[in-house]
């Protein structure tokens, strides 16, 4: 029996824990199949211990999201991922934990400076897929559901 999925609206407000970040604004994007969270600094570390990627998430001007906090987590792969110009690109992946509404999810991220856009992490196919239902018509369900609690 399959149990009932959650329905999430087209973008949602996460909590990466690791990172220490709250309250981070992202859209939900059915047209991607990685989720991507902006970073910059990104470099490949080789050690003893094995292959690590370094970066700063959410380095921004916005001071609500800048860290200025380097983080080296395992490296997971690298993918070729389409951009939102449809060019295509490698990109890190690690593996984190993210917090929608009450809930905590593993998820893979690619790591992308996303400087320029209006959201600073995407969730993607892989991240939705069997767990949740997208509204489209709503927008930050599980924030409102984790606040009624």
């Amino acid at each position: 029996m399959q149990t009932a999925k959650e329905t999430i609206g087209w973008k949602e407000v996460v909590d990466l824990p690791v990172f220490g970040l709250r309250d981070v604004p992202a859209k939900v994007d059915t047209g991607a199949r990685t989720s991507v969270l902006h970073c910059s600094h990104i470099q490949l570390i080789e050690s003893e211990g094995g292959t690590f990627v370094e970066f700063i998430p959410l380095d921004c001007a916005e001071e609500h999201f800048a860290t200025a906090r380097k983080f080296t987590l395992p490296f997971h792969s690298e993918r070729l991922i389409k951009n939102s110009f449809g060019q295509e690109e490698n990109r890190y992946i690690v593996k984190t934990n993210i917090r929608l509404g009450d809930q905590e999810f593993d998820i893979e991220i690619s790591l992308r400076d996303r400087s320029g856009m209006e959201f600073p992490m995407l969730l993607g196919r892989s991240f939705i897929r069997g767990k949740f239902v997208v509204d489209v018509s709503k927008s930050n369900l599980r924030r409102k559901k984790s606040k009624k609690s």
